[in-house]
């Protein structure tokens, strides 16, 4: 069995650790790049009574899959601007030279743009599901689905993200190539709120979610390094 040593390990933690925090400090330091998602879900939350109308139960029996399709949405607004800026200033191709793992540094990007954007966005979807009428009984379902999901959604608009980089105008690409994996999140996660408005246990579409994201997790950041690589090389 082959070990990797432990100061080339700790020296890769360190660097995923630095690379992490500064995704953070530059996200903090343009606070648009983090409204802008929030702002739109709770512009489009809100255009939906005047667009169904105001009755309590109609918001009420559309509110699960109002509030997921409207979180997907925002975290396709943020997907295309995950590497834009550093590949922009050259940073990206450094990164790519550097002799750390492609494959943290990757996940380090991901993980900075899901806490920049679907944790907050599952942090404040209680408020947004009370102003839907959405029973208090399922918002814990929601905010779990939420958290879960919207990784796999971070992680897999991060491949489409390393893919249309070198691209001017990426983002009407990227739509169309990763929409397709964004469904069965949705269903699954409109599927736990409504397992727990009807009174059934939510677990197996949560644990479905959980799945999503382990497998997310271990091969999408193996997609975005070699899809980095494709892009910048090109």
């Amino acid at each position: 069995m082959i070990s990797v040593p432990q100061p080339q390990a700790a020296s890769a933690a360190a660097f995923c650790l630095r690379l992490l925090r500064r995704q953070l400090v530059l996200g903090l330091r343009r606070p648009v790049d983090i409204g802008n998602p929030l702002l739109f879900f709770a512009m489009v939350i809100a255009l939906f009574p005047l667009g169904l109308g105001p009755g309590p139960a109609t918001l009420a029996s559309f509110a699960p899959g109002i509030l997921w399709i409207v979180a997907l949405l925002s975290n396709l607004l943020s997907a295309d601007a995950v590497f834009r800026s550093d590949f922009d200033d050259g940073s990206l191709e450094q990164l790519l030279l550097s002799p750390q793992p492609l494959y943290f540094s990757a996940l380090a990007y991901v993980l900075a743009q899901w806490l920049l954007t679907g944790f907050l966005l599952a942090l404040l979807s209680p408020l947004f599901a009370l102003m839907l009428g959405l029973a208090p009984v399922a918002i814990p379902a929601l905010a779990v689905s939420l958290l879960l999901g919207t990784g796999v959604l971070s992680l897999v608009g991060g491949i489409g993200a390393a893919l249309t980089v070198g691209l001017k105008r990426g983002g009407m690409l990227i739509s169309l190539l990763i929409l397709p994996f964004y469904m069965p999140v949705l269903i699954f996660g409109s599927g736990a709120v409504q397992a727990a408005l009807g009174g059934v246990s939510a677990m197996p579409q949560l644990a479905v979610l959980g799945a999503m994201l382990c497998l997310a997790v271990a091969l999408a950041p193996l997609a975005i390094a070699a899809g980095l690589r494709i892009s910048v090389d090109s």
